[in-house]
């Protein structure tokens, strides 16, 4: 065969390697999320991501519960789609501000941007709530 016959089926077969890898990974995800959810069905979830140029790539998931302390902090961390979600158990009964600031276990730059936008997420939610609560329905 020629070269750039080997090299086209080297290339199919690593684009193939990725997409399962990357299927894998999506699915360890949705399974950590549906575990999350049925253990903690009361709290508050939020996801987020942080992406360095040539440093590792972090997703945090944080879970709360309603009065804005943390029950759970995962983080996945890593260059390829090898990596899995690991409980940071430091992290457990902080309150979400502390947790959002750095003052807990969470050190480097790319964890403390994906932990602040997990953060984030569940003020978000928290004030939604607050808010559907506050006002009435119109009858």
């Amino acid at each position: 065969m020629a070269f750039w016959q080997v090299a086209l089926i080297l290339l199919v077969v690593l684009w193939a390697g990725q997409a399962a890898g990357t299927w894998l990974q999506m699915r360890h995800y949705r399974d950590v999320m549906r575990t999350i959810t049925q253990s903690w069905p009361d709290g508050y979830v939020g996801a987020s991501a942080a992406r360095g140029y040539f440093g590792k790539g972090v997703i945090a998931i944080v879970v709360a519960s309603p009065d804005e302390q943390v029950r759970q902090v995962f983080l996945m961390e890593g260059r390829s789609v090898f990596a899995k979600f690991r409980e940071q158990t430091q992290d457990r009964g902080v309150s979400l501000g502390s947790l959002a600031t750095g003052d807990s276990g969470t050190a480097t730059k790319g964890r403390r941007q994906a932990v602040a936008g997990a953060v984030a997420q569940i003020r978000a939610a928290l004030s939604r709530r607050e808010t559907s609560v506050a006002t009435p329905l119109a009858a």
